[in-house]
C-alpha cells in the first residue's frame, strides 16, 4: 500500500464506488439500527413509567400512618361529638387522600360482660385515588357512654 495514496483515491479504487454507488448505509442496516433504537427507548420509558409510579406509592405509604393517626387524634380531642364512623378528606394540603373511621362495639370474654360492653374497635383508613392505594389500622378504647 503505497503510504502517499489519499483516503480518496483508496475510495476510488474501491469496486463499490467504481460502478457508480453512493457510500452510505443500506435500508436493511438503517431499520436494524431503529429496530433496536426501538427496543431501547420502549425499555427506557417503561423504567420510567415504573420509577413514577413507585414514588407514588412510596409516598402514599409515608403519608398514610400520620393522617391515618391525625384524624384519629383530631376525633378523640372533639369532646361535642361522640367518637363514631365518619368520613372525609384532607382538603386541598393532600389532594385525593380520603379517610374513614369506623367504630364498632367490640366483646371481648377475657373482660367480661360489663367492661367489655365499653369496649370499641376503631379501624381507620386512609385511601389515595379511590381504592387505588389503602393504609389501614386498627385500635381498641374503652368509651363510657
Amino acid at each position: 500500500m503505497n503510504p502517499r495514496r489519499t483516503p480518496k483515491a483508496l475510495a476510488a479504487d474501491s469496486p463499490i464506488l467504481r460502478h457508480g454507488a453512493d457510500p452510505g448505509f443500506t435500508l436493511l442496516e438503517v431499520l436494524v439500527a431503529l429496530g433496536i433504537l426501538g427496543i431501547v427507548l420502549l425499555a427506557v420509558f417503561r423504567l420510567q413509567a415504573q420509577a413514577l409510579s413507585m414514588n407514588l406509592e412510596s409516598r402514599f405509604y409515608t403519608l398514610a400512618p400520620h393522617l391515618a393517626r391525625s384524624v384519629l387524634i383530631r376525633l378523640e380531642q372533639e369532646k361535642d361529638l361522640p367518637l363514631a364512623g365518619r368520613e372525609g378528606d384532607f382538603g386541598s394540603e393532600f389532594p385525593g387522600y380520603r379517610w374513614k373511621v369506623t367504630v364498632e362495639p367490640h366483646a371481648s370474654r377475657a373482660l367480661g360482660a360489663e367492661i367489655s360492653s365499653d369496649l370499641r374497635r376503631i379501624e381507620v383508613r386512609v385511601h389515595l385515588e379511590g381504592e387505588r392505594f389503602s393504609y389501614g389500622f386498627r385500635t381498641y378504647r374503652f368509651l363510657r357512654e
